[in-house]
């Protein structure tokens, strides 16, 4: 799929956006600046709408449907951030939306699925799995598949938390994204490029899901071996359509360790009191392992993506690193 977005696509949808979803903190975490050496801003999306930034994107995708679309209703594959955005955009414009989940889905995510009001469908033990599924369901029942990265307006509105970020703070000199399939990565690379162009984006994910890290390297799609994740909304292939706009926009890419993601949760609760999910503490986790090094000393922003954590993982997490 060639994609088409641009910075107005993600103007237009801030507009069309305000007042549907929260404008979510951007705050400066003098903690964590102190100890890596980095002045970085966290823009907490977490406390967005459904826990994650993903109901931007899905309510911009769906103020795009004709009325025989939204009649039809929609239908998804998700690892469980963009199910839950999707069900609260489809409630807000009283849309049917199935949604189906891999067997890895964290049970929060589940409940809040069902909580917001999709059809729940637990299948495969993959994201690819439970996407291959969708697609035959959208076939059979004629529903509107929402891809949750590969789409012009999924990233255009995962844009405007970029875009509210910068316009809180223009003068950032990198931007730090945790990728999974890349919805949020192209963006807020988008909208880092068109403020700053000479602005450096950076995008992170763990080395038990990289194929970004693999595929930006090699300028093509990679084959890689993915394993158990605490990111697991990291977790999955990624597109033709998002490399090739990843690779104009986007400048590197860095991989952490698990143990990183895990400790990075913890840090944020303990020292910030804010619960955040694995994927959204990978930008963290980064600066935490040292591996964005390079970033001394530079003003930096980088997205804290979702906060819909297990209880058991955090107290897990607790456990293992409380006091040490």
């Amino acid at each position: 799929m060639s994609l088409k977005v641009t910075f107005q696509d993600v103007l237009i949808a801030g507009k069309r956006l305000k007042g549907r979803v929260n404008e979510t903190p951007l705050i400066y975490s003098d903690i964590l600046s102190k100890d890596v050496g980095t002045d970085v801003w966290l823009k907490m999306e977490g406390l967005q709408k459904t826990g994650s930034f993903k109901a931007r994107g899905a309510l911009n995708k769906l103020d795009s449907l004709s009325d025989e679309e939204m009649q039809k209703g929609v239908v998804t594959a998700s690892a469980g951030n963009h199910a839950q955005g999707l069900s609260y955009a489809a409630g807000l414009k009283n849309i049917s939306a199935k949604i189906v989940v891999p067997e890895n889905t964290p049970a929060t995510k589940r409940e809040g699925i069902k909580r917001l009001g999709g059809d729940l469908e637990v299948y495969g033990a993959t994201y690819d799995e439970a996407e291959e599924h969708a697609h035959k369901l959208a076939e059979e029942t004629g529903r509107v598949f929402v891809n949750a990265f590969e789409d012009d307006y999924i990233i255009a509105g995962q844009g405007t938390s970029g875009l509210e970020a910068f316009l809180q703070e223009p003068d950032f000199d990198a931007v730090v994204v945790p990728a999974g399939g890349g919805g949020l990565l192209c963006g807020v690379a988008l909208v880092a490029k068109a403020i700053n162009p000479s602005i450096k984006v950076i995008g992170v994910q763990t080395h038990a899901s990289p194929p970004w890290y693999y595929s930006f390297k090699a300028g093509e799609l990679v084959d890689v071996e993915y394993k158990d994740s605490y990111a697991e909304g990291l977790h999955g292939g990624i597109s033709q359509g998002n490399l090739d706009l990843v690779l104009n926009i986007v400048d590197d890419f860095v991989l952490v360790e698990e143990e990183s993601v895990a400790k990075a949760v913890h840090w944020m609760a303990k020292e910030h009191h804010h619960i955040i999910e694995g994927s959204g503490a990978a930008g963290i986790a980064a600066f935490q392992e040292g591996v964005l090094d390079d970033l001394k000393g530079k003003k930096v922003l980088t997205l804290v993506t979702g906060s819909n954590l297990d209880v058991n993982r955090l107290a897990q997490f607790t456990e293992k690193y409380d006091d040490k």
